[in-house]
């Protein structure tokens, strides 16, 4: 019998148990092993299973991008939707539902107005983490309005002090969000965020979702500093499952 999306749901939170009671997670993890051999018919649950896995050993923080084969989240309008077919979609909802937090910027929050909530599959909504350098968020938007989960911001309700540029540091975020019991966290935007996160080399894994489209211009999925050879370029471990149309690289830096 394959393994269901209730079964990897279970899981994390038998996972989220082990860790809040510091307990030994050598028998979750080889039960994780055991499942990954009884397969499932859930596109990248061997993805998700990882993040699980990752999980009952500690803290975990994971950031997706979803683009095309160009590496473009958006037209140069911004338009987006869809980027990515339903199988990808999918696939970031569970993300959603597995995570304790989902972290955005301050300017996809303006521009886009997301309601980071679980609505493809089953699963409770995570708490919503805005981050901004000042604070300064318009409160008007789903995420404040909603009231489908907590929502915090960083410098009004986590202490996290901006650096001389205005810019929070993402491992200061990260602890922060540990101390109050939040230990598994998703990266879910924008590029600038995303890549401010890359930067800091603060995330542990990250899933992008690579349509097959080229769009030739627009928005740029990941946003770095400039290198001048191969050498200095970032590197990760990698393993590749199908999305419907899309292909999702589930990747780990190499350090």
């Amino acid at each position: 019998m394959s393994i269901t999306w209730e079964t990897v749901r279970e899981t994390m939170l038998h996972a989220r148990e082990v860790r809040r009671l510091d307990g030994d997670a050598r028998p979750l993890i080889a039960e994780i092993g055991r499942m990954r051999e009884e397969g499932s018919d859930i596109p990248g649950c061997p993805a998700l299973l990882d993040l699980v896995e990752a999980a009952a050993r500690g803290r975990v923080a994971i950031g997706q991008s979803g683009q095309t084969l160009d590496g473009r989240i958006a037209t140069a309008r911004g338009h987006s939707h869809y980027v990515n077919g339903p199988e990808a979609l999918d696939h970031l909802h569970r993300l959603r539902a597995l995570v304790d937090v989902v972290i955005v910027g301050a300017g996809t929050l303006r521009t886009d107005d997301p309601s980071l909530t679980v609505r493809r599959c089953a699963g409770e909504n995570p708490t919503r983490v805005v981050l901004s350098g000042n604070g300064s968020v318009p409160q008007d938007r789903k995420l404040f309005t909603d009231e489908a989960a907590p929502t915090m911001v960083t410098g009004v309700d986590l202490p996290c002090e901006p650096d001389e540029n205005g810019l929070v540091d993402p491992c200061g975020v990260l602890d922060s969000l540990s101390a109050i019991g939040h230990d598994v966290v998703l990266v879910e935007g924008g590029a600038a965020t995303l890549s401010h996160f890359v930067r800091a080399g603060c995330l542990d894994r990250l899933h992008v979702m690579v349509a097959p489209i080229i769009l030739g211009s627009g928005r740029q999925g990941f946003l770095l500093e400039e290198v001048e050879t191969m050498d200095e370029a970032l590197r990760f471990s990698s393993a590749r499952y199908p999305l419907g149309a899309d292909t999702l690289f589930d990747l780990v830096p190499q350090r």
